[in-house]
């Protein structure tokens, strides 16, 4: 139980107001249910939330440690009280999630709290599966990662043994990501490779494609098949044999192929909101001892339901 009295600046100011900016981290629909169960008492009375303060007033919160922390980005899972994760499969050391265009990965400067990783650790948390206060120094953590406004399957470990493998066997590519695409045009030959060099452009926070190494440049190999192709656009498969910052969308756009509704590195949004980009399709093909995820070794996983299949692809 922590107490507070009210001094004049707070003064005039309703009860679940005064809340929401005295303990930050306690999500609002958390802190009208508290105050439903008499965890929130004003002059040691049960409060109720539209009741304005006073000067003077002594309130008395019986709530969890943790919601009087500093808010920062390691603590930002405690404001998600209902996590939006879509899973694919979750055992005892990881999670394969289908991250929906739009959300970003990771805490940068325009998400905190609204983010992959803070609403995974929201969910083990609330599951009592994960707790930075029983923990010293692991949290849960993503294994790779996919930009803001594209799609895909992401993985989460659960466990630092889980963390250490995963990440070693994608270093080791011992995994296979794949993708969708819907580029502008027809490639032609309608499988092969894309092989260049690309160069971070950290100003214009684009990458350059050359087709001969240049100082500073990374090799980047991109395997891919054309599956359908109408009204003149095209339905491509991508087989990352490097994994580089924008590879796909850089190299089909220097092909003269820019993918549907990148206005980053195609002509213009063509009306969508994201990229026609999704990483649909993940096999483990260990080729080493997994240790605790070898039961996962042959396994694959496909997201079925990639939006932009259906609309300028439909069956039929």
């Amino acid at each position: 139980m922590k107490e507070f009295t009210i001094g004049p600046n707070d003064a005039g100011q309703r009860l679940d107001r005064w809340l929401d900016k005295a303990v930050p981290l306690l999500p609002g629909p958390l802190a009208q249910k508290y105050i439903r169960l008499k965890r929130v008492k004003r002059n040691s009375r049960p409060a109720k939330r539209d009741e304005r303060l006073q000067a003077g007033d002594v309130l008395q919160l019986y709530l969890n440690d943790e919601f009087f922390d500093a808010p920062s980005p390691d603590n930002a899972f405690l404001r998600v009280v209902k996590p939006r994760l879509n899973i694919l499969y979750e055992d005892e050391n990881l999670l394969l999630l289908d991250k929906r265009p739009g959300m970003v990965v990771h805490p940068d400067d325009r998400s905190q709290v609204d983010t992959l990783i803070t609403h995974v650790q929201a969910y083990l948390y609330q599951k009592r599966e994960w707790s930075p206060y029983r923990e010293h120094t692991f949290a849960p953590a993503l294994c790779n990662r996919i930009d803001r406004n594209t799609g895909g399957i992401v993985i989460a470990a659960k466990t630092a043994e889980a963390l250490r493998v995963m990440n070693q066997k994608i270093r080791d590519r011992e995994l296979q990501k794949l993708y969708l695409c819907v580029i502008h045009g027809e490639m032609s030959p309608r499988e092969g490779q894309l092989k260049g060099y690309l160069l971070k452009d950290e100003n214009r926070a684009q990458v350059r494609v050359f087709h001969k190494p240049v100082p500073g440049a990374r090799t980047a190999v991109t395997l891919y098949r054309t599956l359908k192709a109408r009204n003149g656009l095209s339905l491509v498969e991508c087989d990352l044999i490097t994994g580089r910052t924008h590879q796909i969308r850089a190299q089909f756009a220097a092909a003269g192929h820019p993918l549907l509704g990148d206005g980053k590195y195609g002509r213009e949004r063509d009306g969508r909101r994201y990229q026609a980009l999704y990483s649909y399709k993940l096999r483990f093909a260990f080729t080493t001892d997994a240790g605790c995820l070898e039961p996962l070794n042959g396994q694959e996983w496909t997201v079925e339901d990639v939006d932009f299949v259906e609309q300028y692809f439909p069956k039929g």
